[in-house]
C-alpha cells in the first residue's frame, strides 16, 4: 500500500484563507516598520532605539544630544562647547568662573567679566575663557590669583624647572662626527689658556679655569637625557592630572594656571581622551583631564587647531 501524502490543513488553519496567511506572516515587518517609526535613531550609527533610550543598542553612544546654536551641529547636552565650529554655547553660564547668568546680564554678577569675552592684552586674541587660549594669559583677576596660587606649590616649581632643563637640552648642539668633538676640544683648550694668561697678567698664578656652562656631548648622550626629562615630565603631569569638578571653568582655570612655559604640551581630556592644545578646546573639561608632553608627529592629532 501506497503512503497517503495528501495535505490536510490542521483544525486552525481550516479557517484561514490565503490573505489571512499573507496578513499574517506579514505582521513581524509591520511590527519591526512600527518600532522603527516609534524609535530614536542613534546619532552616531544609526541603529533605530527605544524612545528613551539613554545610550544606543548597538555602539553604546549617547541618545540624548543637544544642536550647537551656531552650526547646528550635533553635541553633548553636558557640553558648553562645540568642538566643531569653536564656540562656547551656554549664554546661561558665565564662561570665565561657571555662574549662572541671566538674560539681561552684559557682566558677570559674581566675576564681572563681559559676555562678549574678552582680548588679549599681550597677543589680541578674542576669549571666552578666562586664561588665553593662544598665548595662555591670565585674563581676568580670579585667573591671575590662580596662577599665582598654582605657581607657588612645590609641584609646579619641579615642573618648571624640568621645563626649563628639557628647554636647555633642546637648544644644545651635539656631536654629529669624530671630527667635530676634536674640533670643539682645541676650542676649549684655546678658551683655557687665554683665560689663565689673562688671569696671570692679573697676577694670580693658579687660576682656577671654569668648565663650560653647556659642555658639549655625542647625539645620543643628548638623546638619552632628554628621554630622561621628557620621562620625569610625564610622570609629574600625571600626578597633577586635573580631577572632575562640577564646572567645567574651574577644569579649565587650574589646567591653564598650571601649564609651564618651554615644553610643548596638549591637554587630554578624560571626555573623548582626545588631543587638544589646551582644555579651551574641549566640551566638557569639567570631567578631568592631564598635559602631556606632545612628542614628535603629534601635532596633527590635536583636534582643536585650527
Amino acid at each position: 500500500m501506497s503512503e497517503d501524502t495528501t495535505f490536510r490543513p490542521t483544525p486552525g488553519q481550516q479557517s484561514m484563507g490565503p490573505k489571512t496567511m499573507e496578513r499574517e506572516q506579514a505582521a513581524p515587518q509591520q511590527a519591526q516598520q512600527m518600532r522603527a517609526a516609534s524609535g530614536v535613531p542613534c546619532p552616531k550609527c544609526g541603529t533605530i532605539n527605544e524612545t528613551d533610550a539613554m545610550y544606543c543598542a548597538s555602539c553604546g553612544a549617547q541618545m540624548r544630544m543637544d544642536v550647537c546654536p551656531n552650526c547646528n551641529s550635533h553635541i553633548d547636552p553636558d557640553a558648553d562647547y562645540c568642538e566643531v565650529c569653536h564656540h562656547y554655547v551656554r549664554p546661561e553660564v558665565c564662561s570665565f568662573c561657571g555662574a549662572s547668568l541671566s538674560d539681561i546680564d552684559a557682566f558677570c554678577p559674581e566675576c564681572g567679566s563681559p559676555r562678549g569675552g574678552i582680548v588679549c592684552p599681550n597677543c589680541h586674541t578674542l576669549n571666552d575663557f578666562a586664561f588665553c587660549k593662544q598665548c595662555g594669559q591670565a585674563l581676568t583677576e580670579e585667573a591671575r590669583h590662580m596662577a599665582e596660587m598654582v605657581r607657588q606649590t612645590p609641584e609646579y616649581k619641579e615642573l618648571r624647572r624640568l621645563a626649563q632643563e628639557y628647554d636647555a637640552l633642546q637648544m644644545q648642539l651635539p656631536y654629529t662626527s669624530e671630527r667635530d668633538r676634536l674640533a670643539d676640544e682645541h676650542c676649549d683648550q684655546l678658551r683655557q689658556r687665554v683665560l689663565r694668561l689673562l688671569a696671570q697678567d692679573e697676577g694670580v698664578e693658579a687660576p682656577v679655569i671654569p668648565e663650560p656652562q653647556k659642555p658639549r656631548m655625542s647625539k645620543e648622550e643628548l638623546d638619552r637625557l632628554k628621554t630622561e626629562k621628557l620621562q620625569q615630565l610625564s610622570q609629574l603631569l600625571d600626578a597633577m592630572a586635573a580631577k572632575p569638578q562640577p564646572k567645567a571653568a574651574q577644569v579649565r582655570n587650574y589646567a591653564m594656571a598650571q601649564k609651564p612655559a618651554g615644553v610643548r604640551l596638549a591637554w587630554v581630556c578624560n571626555y573623548k581622551k582626545a588631543l587638544h592644545s589646551s582644555p579651551c578646546g574641549c566640551a566638557k573639561p569639567q570631567l578631568g583631564g592631564k598635559w602631556v608632553v606632545l612628542g614628535h608627529g603629534m601635532q596633527n592629532q590635536i583636534k582643536d587647531d585650527k
